[in-house]
């Protein structure tokens, strides 16, 4: 063998050596890069499971009315001669809102009631006359019946004429105006809302099956989205003597104190009523709940130490839940209090995965959340 051939083999030998160790070396650095990607550190947020003293409630979204309230409303026709009110004040029962013309009644009335005047003194005179002697009875009888007649036609014009001014029926608030001055209005034409404001109803609904769970006089708690944080208390007031046939609901009334008026009938607002003895539950955030079909699960945060250092990690377990209460959720069997429970992040999650708890950003935990402008 040559010189030559010597050398080629070698520049051969040194280009396979090369290539092959690059893919040794390449296959070498996958394995590492694997090994430490396969299995990251997840950042999720976490809480430690706690009990609390939980009120059974029923809850309803109902609509608030007023104890009293009506669109008044002219019964006869007329031209508007005076406005008594302004729009939204506060009236007191029989106030006088609106005058309609009445100068034509009026007169009718002067005439009607001279001629019973007339009819009274015919009577009278008649009643002296029989006395003596001088008429029959039933020339006095005729008078008498005349002057009924006179005195109920009096009657029945005062009535007309009351009907031209409209009156508060009750006390309350009342609405926007509707009228204006000299404006011509048909029996019938709306001139302004009433609504009697303290104390104020609120109707909702429940299904057939909790209505053993209510009697009137229990405490009742509602809120809205106008007020946020702010609860109204109240009672149960009445239940409805008949269950819807179409949806099995049954209507119920509460009513709650409105002394401030905050509440105006036609609001809406959820209706809490507490129904049995306050229990005592493990609550979670609703958010810890990975729902499965196979079964509901949370995400346990193990620690573990080794050479002085601690790690965090996720184990699945499956629990058995209870009722909700805003944004919590009882949990009857499956943790423990005490355990730290993933509350977000769960999709990045499975068993072993390496955790980093950051709270920074932590789902609302409230029993009864309220919406805000910043949400």
């Amino acid at each position: 063998m040559t010189k030559r051939m010597l050398l080629m083999l070698g520049i051969v030998a040194a280009v396979l050596g090369a290539v092959f160790g690059a893919g040794a070396f390449r296959s070498m650095m996958i394995k590492r890069f694997m090994a430490t990607t396969a299995n990251p550190i997840q950042t999720v947020s976490a809480t430690v499971a706690e009990y609390s003293e939980w009120q059974p409630q029923i809850a309803a979204v109902g609509s608030l009315r007023a104890e009293r309230g009506a669109d008044l409303a002219a019964q006869v026709a007329g031209i508007v001669t005076a406005i008594h009110f302004r729009s939204g004040q506060d009236v007191r029962a029989g106030a006088a809102l609106i005058d309609l013309y009445a100068d034509d009644d009026i007169a009718l009335l002067h005439s009607l009631q001279a001629q019973a005047q007339l009819a009274q003194i015919n009577y009278d005179r008649d009643r002296k006359q029989l006395a003596a002697k001088a008429i029959s009875q039933a020339q006095v009888d005729t008078d008498l019946q005349n002057l009924k007649v006179a005195q109920a036609q009096v009657a029945q014009q005062r009535a007309v004429i009351a009907k031209k001014r409209i009156a508060a029926p009750f006390a309350g608030r009342l609405g926007i105006r509707q009228v204006d001055l000299g404006q011509y209005l048909s029996a019938g034409t709306t001139i302004v809302t009433l609504q009697s404001l303290n104390p104020i109803f609120v109707d909702f609904y429940v299904p057939q099956q909790q209505l053993a769970q209510l009697q009137v006089g229990q405490d009742v708690a509602a809120r809205t989205d106008t007020y946020p944080g702010k609860s109204f208390s109240g009672r149960l007031f009445a239940l409805n003597s008949a269950v819807d046939s179409s949806t099995r609901n049954v209507l119920v009334r509460a009513e709650l104190d409105n002394t401030q008026h905050l509440l105006l009938p036609g609001m809406y607002a959820t209706v809490e009523v507490a129904s049995g003895k306050p229990q005592r539950y493990l609550t979670l955030p609703q958010t810890a709940i990975v729902y499965n079909p196979y079964g509901d699960t949370v995400y346990l945060v193990e620690k573990k130490t080794e050479h002085g250092k601690t790690s965090l990690s996720a184990r699945q377990t499956f629990v058995t839940v209870g009722p909700t209460r805003g944004d919590q959720i009882a949990v009857l069997e499956g943790v423990k209090r005490g355990e730290q429970v993933v509350t977000s992040g769960q999709i990045k999650l499975r068993n072993g995965t390496p955790l980093a708890i950051d709270n920074s950003v932590a789902p609302s935990d409230r029993a009864h959340p309220q919406i805000t402008e910043n949400q």
